[in-house]
């Protein structure tokens, strides 16, 4: 049995889109935010949990139904082919809204239906790729997603500046192309295994609990931290570029991109490296590079951030901060890459899309945690948006602590979870 590369590149195109939308909307509706409505970091951090909120209620759930739901076109599809097209039209709308009401009501489209679809798409890998191969197929899906994100920062910013509503009309139309291509190329199993009970979200976290070696709420937990250090890039990068760096959205989109650059190159390394030595020691390393990166960014002077390195062919300046970030997408590749794969293989085919919705409720968690925490951080001094690299590596050490305590995750593993529960 091999792992089917084709396939597993063109369901990338889904996390692509996803990517794509989360990229354009988290490097620009900050700035909206503060330029055009005039809200303060703690209001804008806390604006930017919303799309988290709305997840957290809605994403667990829908993984649990496309585990039941069964249609000609699959579990998963009807969710993708509903919820894409409805995304696609509110993303497009965002930049065009002139009054606060109006963008809320466009943004809360978007995050509704984005919320209906992420899951499923995510839960389409583990479907279709033995339990094995699931770290090098994560690796391959998150190489589409950093790719996506790379034309959401890089393309984002050229277009950007010619007109800030450009990025996401373009956006919009990648978004329904790489659905197609999914729902044109990919087929689900036309079978599955049916249990004769199939545990909700509520029943799955009890079952965690009760394991003798808490291995799958340590690793949650632990995905819950790595995320809210994660958030202080996702949130405030931008607004941080114009108000501690000096160098404007654009370039801090274009300075963002080096990590993704670097994600994407590492994305598939990391999924080789965590099959060959280990999913729990390959996370473990990235988190110890994520904290130290965190802590250089922190105390070296932003004059030295900005002194230019070398220059690379599309990307151009590298300063030292960009080297820096560079480093930090080699570290986070090595955990986002290897985190997934371990949270199914706590469990069987039955249930990966409850266990997929696991994942996405502990990082949802965090992503609602972290933009709020770093939001009054820097709200209470004084707007230094540098202090958003307080809380980061804090957070790394912790999941840093959680993981340690995981003894299962790793391929093939998923039986001894279910011998000893009786799922």
């Amino acid at each position: 049995m091999k792992l089917n590369y084709s396939k597993t590149f063109l369901l990338g195109f889904g996390f692509f889109a996803v990517s794509l939308i989360w990229g354009t909307y988290n490097l620009f509706v900050p700035v909206f935010l503060s330029e055009k409505f005039g809200l303060n970091a703690a209001m804008i951090g806390f604006f930017m949990t919303l799309d988290n909120i709305a997840a957290l209620l809605i994403q667990p759930p829908v993984g649990a139904w496309s585990d039941k739901l069964r249609t000609k076109i699959g579990r998963r599809m009807p969710f993708l082919l509903i919820g894409a097209p409805i995304s696609a039209v509110a993303f497009g709308l965002v930049p065009v809204a002139a009054i606060l009401p109006l963008f809320v009501a466009c943004t809360t489209t978007l995050l509704l239906s984005m919320a209906f679809w992420r899951t499923p798409v995510i839960a389409l890998m583990p479907d279709i790729t033995p339990s094995k191969f699931r770290s090098q197929a994560n690796g391959i899906i998150n190489f589409m997603g950093g790719f996506g994100f790379i034309v959401a920062s890089l393309g984002g910013a050229a277009l950007y500046e010619r007109n800030p509503a450009l990025p996401f009309w373009v956006g919009s139309i990648l978004v329904i192309f790489a659905i197609l291509l999914v729902f044109a190329f990919v087929r689900e199993p036309k079978t599955y295994v049916t249990a004769e009970k199939t545990p909700g979200m509520v029943e799955s976290l009890k079952y965690l609990s009760q394991e003798r070696d808490k291995s799958g709420l340590r690793l949650l937990l632990a995905i819950f931290f790595w995320f809210v250090g994660y958030s202080a890039l996702d949130a405030f990068f931008t607004l941080y570029s114009i108000n501690y760096l000096g160098i404007g959205e654009a370039n801090g989109a274009r300075l963002l991109s080096q990590l993704s650059l670097i994600f994407i190159l590492f994305a598939l390394p990391s999924g080789y490296i965590g099959g060959r030595i280990g999913r729990k020691p390959t996370i473990l390393t990235g988190i110890v590079v994520m904290a130290i990166i965190m802590i250089l960014i922190f105390t070296i002077p932003v004059s030295t951030l900005n002194t230019q390195v070398f220059t690379l062919p599309v990307i151009g300046v590298v300063p030292v901060l960009g080297l820096l970030l560079m480093c930090a997408g080699i570290g986070w590749a090595l955990i986002n890459i290897n985190s997934l794969p371990m949270v199914v293989d706590l469990t069987d085919t039955t249930h990966v899309g409850t266990y997929t919705g696991l994942y996405y409720l502990f990082s949802t968690l965090a992503a609602i945690v972290g933009p709020n925490i770093n939001g009054w951080v820097i709200q209470l001094t004084g707007s230094n948006y540098n202090n958003i690299w307080i809380v980061a590596p804090i957070s790394m050490v912790t999941a840093f602590v959680m993981m340690l305590g995981v003894k299962r995750g790793e391929a093939n593993q998923a039986s001894e979870f279910i011998k000893e529960n009786n799922l």
